[in-house]
């Protein structure tokens, strides 16, 4: 066992931490969601990681990314995180994608070795093919709803995507899965209002059409719920014998 690892293994016990040391998740999305539930990951002892990102980091995520900083402002934020996460483990198995991810690629990243996907796309059309070949190839998956316009901690939850509520990405998302015949997918969301008032309009690149105002906090408690999600899955799953258990 790992000197920093001491804490981890308290909690979790030896069992657990090798569960942890066995598993592979694959993070897609490094913003204020995925560095976050990146980093939770890897200080939890999770020992393969896939992370895929094509974005670098722009003055305006200084305000709620883990990778956002005045010294950071145009590098690759897979980059910036993969070295943090190796930083924290250097025995990390880490595998670095960097690209946006196509809606062509996303089956072909997702793949039944991966114990869980964390879903950490803010844009609607990669994020819907993310889920449904996660879906697809019957591996786990959390996605992160919107987090933007939102400011009440209390209110962010995980539950089914049926049961959220004032989420507009939710909302969006539901219908468009309900076409491909898929009813079920965790989530992370708020039950907050959003306020409309902080919405902006963008020229719609990288299939992104508009996003709202976002404080420094909810991006990183977004990130915390998923990976609480994957690393108590994770603690509490039994060695495969097969292909991973179907969400």
């Amino acid at each position: 066992m790992a000197e920093w690892t001491e804490r981890a293994a308290l909690l979790f016990k030896e069992e657990g931490l090798k569960k942890l040391q066995n598993a592979n998740v694959l993070v897609v999305g490094l913003g204020g969601v995925g560095s976050f539930a990146a980093e939770f990951l890897a200080r939890a002892g999770v020992g393969k990681m896939t992370i895929v990102d094509g974005d670098v980091v722009d003055i305006t995520n200084i305000n709620r990314q883990l990778p956002a900083l005045h010294s950071t402002v145009g590098q690759p934020k897979i980059a910036i995180v993969g070295d943090r996460l190796l930083d924290i483990n250097p025995e990390l198995q880490l595998t670095r994608v960097q690209e946006f991810l196509l809606p062509e690629r996303a089956l072909e990243i997702v793949t039944p070795e991966f114990d869980y996907v964390v879903d950490c796309i803010d844009s609607i059309t990669p994020k819907l093919n993310l889920i449904i070949a996660a879906k697809r190839k019957r591996v786990k998956i959390i996605s992160s709803m919107g987090a933007g316009g939102k400011m009440e901690a209390a209110k962010v939850k995980v539950a089914d995507i049926h049961n959220t509520e004032n989420c507009f990405l939710a909302k969006t998302i539901r219908r468009r899965l309900k076409e491909h015949q898929i009813d079920k997918l965790k989530v992370v969301f708020s039950s907050e209002i959003q306020d409309q008032d902080s919405l902006k309009r963008t020229d719609g690149s990288n299939f992104k059409k508009s996003f709202y105002g976002t404080n420094s906090y909810m991006p990183g408690l977004f990130g915390l719920y998923a990976a609480e999600t994957v690393i108590r899955y994770l603690l509490k799953k039994e060695p495969s014998k097969g292909a991973n258990e179907h969400n």
